[in-house]
């Protein structure tokens, strides 16, 4: 496993790898950017194959939470955390603690907060040892769980797909697929299921997909067809790579707008759903309403200006599109270009609230 020489290390500024024999702590934490202000992003815990695998998910992870905080406008840079382990089973007190000290030793670079496989009581389990910390519980301050806020911006942003690519601001009668019912794509259906939208679901937990058809009236399918769904759009709400040279030509969806990371299995699949006519949302900008609920707790802010921001990632969605149609790229790139001319931008002075 070589790192300098990793196809995603390029423009990182820093890579930690954190053990602890005693607690069974294996991690990375990749600091890609702090031009912006400290590295804030996500631990994740997560059973990864191979440390390789984790590395991968790191550095690729910690890059698009810099793009994400850009775009956003917010004044951090981006960085991740990723431990190999079972969620499930392997994370104990012991564990969280040695996350926290190994965070703490970084003096304020890395900010975490909650990602897969931890929640805003592991938050307050870490924050024992370390106080480079948000989404703390309410009742320690905190703003608590941000996937509320996630699938709030995810829906704000389908909502601005369609009325781009279709045409109407309305979702009444619109088919969508929602891959992965965890916190986000739960919330997300519920959000869309109120605004009138036909479900199609899927997720490895039957019986949440189960649920899902009780609750939201919706037609579940095997995790392996969701990509397939004859829908107008399709939302991955699960883990990376879901839209690759395999799934690509199964596609019957004319939106890709999800609340998922790392969505693209390879760059140049961005190109090819601009071929095949699919309006794709970068996942860093449509899921950034975490993120921001997270800034906020840095930059207090006052009411409502937290869901001005999240609603605001429906602008931001559409300069992206109009750029990608202006230079003839991908929307992948429009957000690439855009993201790297705001920190380049503001790289040489303090970013604000």
């Amino acid at each position: 496993m070589r790192i300098f020489d990793h196809p995603d290390f390029a423009g990182h500024e820093q890579v930690v790898a954190a053990a602890d024999p005693e607690t069974g702590l294996r991690a990375f934490i990749a600091v890609h950017s702090t031009a912006r202000g400290p590295a804030l992003g996500g631990c994740r815990i997560w059973p990864y194959g191979s440390e390789a695998a984790a590395l991968t998910d790191v550095l690729r992870l910690s890059r698009g939470m810099t793009y994400k905080g850009a775009m956003a406008d917010l004044p951090f840079g981006g960085g991740k955390m990723v431990v190999i382990a079972d969620p499930d089973s392997g994370k104990t007190p012991q564990l969280l603690h040695s996350i926290g000290v190994a965070i703490e030793r970084l003096r304020g670079r890395y900010i975490t907060g909650e990602d897969v496989g931890t929640t805003a009581d592991d938050m307050a389990q870490i924050a024992r040892a370390t106080g480079k910390i948000f989404g703390l519980p309410v009742t320690m301050g905190g703003s608590g769980d941000p996937s509320g806020s996630t699938a709030f911006g995810c829906y704000v942003g389908i909502k601005a797909c369609v009325a781009y690519s279709l045409g109407g601001d309305g979702l009444s009668g619109l088919k969508v697929a929602v891959q992965g019912l965890g916190n986000v794509g739960w919330r997300l259906c519920e959000l869309l299921s109120e605004a009138g939208a036909e479900l199609v679901v899927a997720d490895v937990r039957r019986d949440l997909a189960a649920w899902a058809v009780d609750r939201f009236g919706a037609r579940a399918v095997a995790p392996e067809e969701i990509h397939a769904a004859e829908v107008e759009v399709l939302a991955p709400c699960a883990l990376g790579g879901v839209l690759s040279d395999e799934t690509l030509p199964r596609l019957k969806a004319t939106i890709i707008a999800g609340a998922a990371n790392n969505q693209l299995a390879r760059p140049g699949v961005a190109t090819a759903l601009r071929e095949q006519g699919i309006l794709y949302a970068p996942d860093y900008v449509i899921n950034a309403g975490g993120m921001i609920q997270l800034a906020g707790e840095h930059c207090r802010y006052e009411a409502g200006e937290l869901e001005r921001r999240l609603r605001a990632i429906g602008d931001t969605l559409c300069q992206v599109f109009d750029l990608s149609t202006e230079r003839g790229i991908s929307t992948e790139e429009a957000a690439v270009q855009l993201a790297e001319r705001r920190i380049e931008r503001d790289a040489p002075r303090s970013i604000t609230c």
